[in-house]
C-alpha cells in the first residue's frame, strides 16, 4: 500500500490558531476531518493516519515550531519510509493572491522559514509543495504582523472554501499524481 506524508505547516501554540501562517494546519485538519480521522500528539508532531483509495496518508502538524518544521518532516519520512515524491508540504504564500493555490514538484523555499528548514533537513528542495496564497495586503514594514495575523472578516468565507479546495487537491495528488493535479488546481481561481 502506497504511503504519503502530508505535512501542514504552522505554529502549534494556541495564539497562532486561525492565522495566515497556520493555514497548513487548517488544510490538514480539513482533510483529516473529511475522512473521519483525528490527531494524536506523537514525536515532533500531531499525527493522524487515514486510509483512502488503497493509500495510507500520514498527516502531520509539526509541534517543532515553523522554523524547525524539517525536524518533524524528516523524522516521519524516515519512520514511515516515505520517498520524497510522496511528501506533500502545505504552506502559506504571500506571493500568491488569496484566490490561488499552486502545486509544484520542487523549487525554492521562497523565503519561507518552514520550507527552508525542511530543505536543510532533507538536503534537497525537490519535494512537492502546495502553496496557499494569502496575498500581500499589508503596509510597508508590516509583513510579520500580516503573516502572523488573523484573516480579515471579509476574507473568511473565501478562506473556508479554499481550504476545502486545498484538501481536494491533496486527494487528487494522492489519487492521480502531481502532473494531473497541477494541470487542474494551478489554473483554478477560487472565488465565492
Amino acid at each position: 500500500m502506497a504511503k504519503y506524508l502530508i505535512a501542514g505547516l504552522g505554529n502549534f501554540d494556541q495564539e497562532y490558531a486561525g492565522t495566515r501562517h497556520n493555514i497548513g494546519f487548517d488544510v490538514v485538519d480539513e482533510l483529516v476531518q473529511k475522512h473521519g480521522g483525528s490527531f494524536a500528539i506523537s514525536r515532533h508532531a500531531a499525527v493522524s493516519e487515514i486510509k483512502w483509495k488503497g493509500k495510507t496518508l500520514i498527516c502531520i502538524k509539526p509541534t517543532t515550531y515553523m522554523n524547525l518544521s524539517g525536524k518533524a518532516v524528516k523524522y516521519w519520512m524516515d519512520k514511515e519510509k516515505i520517498e520524497h515524491g510522496h511528501l506533500l508540504v502545505i504552506v502559506d504564500d504571500k506571493a500568491l493572491p488569496l484566490t490561488k493555490l499552486r502545486l509544484r514538484p520542487g523549487g525554492s523555499d521562497g523565503g519561507h522559514n518552514g520550507l527552508k528548514s525542511i530543505q536543510e533537513f532533507l538536503g534537497t528542495s525537490e519535494f512537492p509543495k502546495l502553496r496557499f496564497g494569502i496575498g500581500d495586503h499589508y503596509p510597508k514594514g508590516m509583513q510579520v504582523e500580516y503573516v502572523l495575523g488573523r484573516w480579515y472578516k471579509e476574507e473568511v468565507p473565501l478562506v473556508h472554501l479554499k481550504i476545502q479546495k486545498a484538501a481536494e487537491a491533496i486527494e487528487s495528488f494522492v489519487a492521480m499524481g502531481i502532473e494531473r493535479t497541477m494541470e487542474h488546481y494551478n489554473k483554478l481561481e477560487v472565488t465565492l
